[in-house]
């Protein structure tokens, strides 16, 4: 059947109810049958056409009827899409997204609770955009937990691996985000005060800004706390300036503004925090500044002889001056494990009592930075150079010793022969550098494994890393987990460990006791962490003609180290090895009954008599033998 065209409509075809409306007027002379189709219709010019889908069919009814229900289906479609949240538009997630991290981020305590898969997707979406408010303040929020939790953490044992955690983190902008958590966890923990200025001693010496903050709100809280008669934080607030004079972050010179303060005035609050201000720095004063703090003393006695205080801080006073005489032997300076910072790499900060002060609150308060990205990146730049992720000449130790290695290449080019030992003093100074620059044994690995070192000079490192273990106070195992892992790497270390080995043995008797223990102590942890074989044992002879009171000392504090790691039963299971016992003949020697004695009485007093067993049988089995060529001596005669 053929169908006939349809003309487009026009703007008022339609009306709100879907029904067509037509405004034409209709000739008197034109019969009602005709089809809607071919009469005449007056179109306006000034009207616009709409696209609306047409329907195709014959039937004027059916026609208006399919229309009507298009448009009906429209209408509710859009009503959906208004009302569903599934179908909104792109503009409204995104204005309800800022809405919703606005009130996460919004309130004091970091934002209100939200389902962790919700938190992600916001995550995610605000780190689209790294140069965004959102992206930054979530960063921020981030760089204040991190530095809370380590600081936190921070202990006597631990110390080494949280500093270099703390530079992981961008402390430049986090200052007065550190600056506020170590001063909170010191207020909370007094008697970790030493730990807490250790830590800030030792950023102190990378980024000085960061220990002058620290120094000046304290100084701040104190002045504060001091008007308000606030004796709980004057007293924390004194202690930590205590250690950081210890640890030569600030000068001595406000630790005695502040005695001079709070002795100007004497009440029983004010002299008992002095007296525990002057138990903390005293020893300090009294080796850097003697005439000083002779005179604090003289002060403390005048006000005693006044006694315009309390019989309880009289006592105070009293003690403080038998601590003076006692020289101070509960307090030291720096307290065993946080001597960390090298002398010519301190930074002190000379801040006056009275002086103005820049506390700079606003580090505290998290602002948009427009160059963020910028200033991480500098920053990461910085931390490499701290960490010693940079350069190989930045590893090398110095440029010192860079340039000197450049001297020394251009020689070997020449031909030149170096008989004065220079390349060889340089090439130890620069392995000393590295040990003593590096914060744990790892970093000090990685560090020499740069160095470069010619073949057949392996041993040099060795034995500087020996050296440098004999000068400490006390033996640290830093070293001993250099030398382990040295070993682990390649044999051509564990070659030269047994070679130091037989070297320092042999000439262990031109040091003095504390080296030789560290040096002993160091060897003990080899051998018990089987870094060198226990052939190398064999250069060892106990017996009377070949031992000197070195070489005994030696080896008492060696096995006894042994013993305390691998524990008394392996360590006599060890030496009952067939190869061990083979290379040890000669520390348990059985050919000579003199000397078999003398090896049974050594081991016997350093308390290893276990591993004498088998000696105590071959000394039975001689006295039998004897006793049998005497009866037939006898006999004879």
């Amino acid at each position: 059947m053929a169908t006939t065209a349809l003309p487009p409509q026009t703007a008022s075809d339609d009306g709100p109810s879907g029904r067509r409306k037509r405004s034409r007027s209709r000739s008197p002379s034109e019969p009602d049958g005709i089809p809607p189709a071919t009469r005449r219709r007056s179109q306006s010019p000034s009207r616009v056409h709409i696209d609306l889908p047409r329907v195709n069919d014959v039937d004027p009814i059916r026609r208006a009827e399919r229309e009507r229900q298009l448009a009906a289906n429209i209408v509710a479609m859009n009503l959906e899409k208004a009302t569903n949240p599934k179908v909104q538009d792109r503009a409204q997630d995104e204005a309800e997204r800022k809405a919703e991290f606005a009130k996460l981020i919004g309130s004091r305590s970091g934002g209100v609770y939200m389902p962790p898969a919700r938190l992600r997707a916001l995550q995610a979406a605000a780190a689209s955009d790294k140069t965004s408010p959102e992206y930054q303040r979530l960063s921020w929020d981030a760089l204040r937990k991190s530095l809370t939790g380590i600081v936190n953490r921070v202990n006597i044992a631990n110390i080494k691996q949280i500093v270099p955690e703390l530079f992981s983190e961008n402390l430049i902008r986090g200052r007065g985000l550190f600056s506020r958590s170590i001063m909170k966890a010191q207020s909370s923990s007094l008697p970790f005060t030493p730990v807490f200025a250790a830590v800030v001693a030792v950023i102190n010496t990378k980024l000085p800004q960061v220990g002058e903050l620290v120094l000046t709100r304290l100084i701040s809280q104190f002045r504060r706390s001091f008007k308000r008669n606030d004796k709980i934080v004057c007293h924390s607030t004194t202690t930590f300036i205590a250690h950081l004079v210890n640890q030569a972050v600030a000068h001595e010179i406000i630790a005695l503004q502040i005695l001079v303060l709070l002795l100007e005035r004497p009440t029983d609050d004010s002299i008992e925090i002095a007296v525990g201000f002057m138990r903390e720095v005293g020893a300090f004063l009294a080796e850097n500044s003697p005439k000083a703090n002779a005179t604090v003393f003289e002060r403390f006695r005048a006000v005693l002889n006044e006694g315009s205080i309390s019989h309880r801080v009289q006592y105070m006073i009293e003690v403080l001056m038998q601590t003076r005489k006692d020289k101070y032997k509960d307090n030291p300076i720096l307290p065993e494990g946080l001597d960390l910072v090298e002398e010519e790499e301190q930074i002190t900060h000379q801040i006056q009592l009275e002086e103005e002060l820049q506390v700079q609150e606003g580090l505290n308060i998290f602002k948009f930075d427009p160059n963020y990205l910028e200033n991480e990146e500098k920053y990461k730049s910085i931390r490499a150079e701290i960490l010693g992720e940079g350069s190989d000449d930045e590893e090398s130790g110095s440029e010192e010793s860079s340039s000197e290695d450049e001297d020394e290449v251009v020689a070997d080019k020449e031909g030149i022969e170096d008989r004065t030992e220079t390349n060889l003093v340089n090439l130890r100074r620069t392995i000393y550098l590295t040990i003593m620059n590096a914060l744990n044994y790892e970093e000090a690995v990685h560090k020499l494994l740069k160095v470069q070192i010619k073949e057949g000079d392996e041993i040099e490192l060795i034995n500087m890393v020996i050296e440098c273990c004999s000068q400490e106070r006390s033996y640290s195992n830093f070293y001993g987990l250099v030398g382990e892992r040295f070993s682990k790497l390649n044999r051509v270390w564990t070659d030269a460990l047994e070679q130091a080995f037989v070297n320092y043995y042999t000439t262990i008797h031109r040091y003095e006791t504390n080296r030789l223990r560290n040096i002993s102590r160091f060897f003990g942890h080899m051998l018990a962490t089987d870094a060198v074989s226990w052939i190398v044992l064999e250069c060892v002879k106990i017996n009377e003609e070949d031992t000197t009171s070195s070489s005994r000392i030696f080896i008492k504090i060696m096995m006894q180290e042994m013993m305390e790691s691998m524990g008394l039963k392996t360590l006599a299971e060890r030496f009952k090895d067939e190869q061990v016992k083979h290379a040890t003949k000669d520390m348990f020697p059985m050919d000579n009954p003199k000397n078999t004695r003398f090896s049974i009485n050594y081991f016997t007093s350093i308390g290893l008599g276990v591993l004498t067993e088998q000696m105590r049988e071959y000394l039975k089995v001689c006295q039998v033998y004897m006793l049998k060529a005497l009866k037939g001596l006898t006999f004879f005669w």
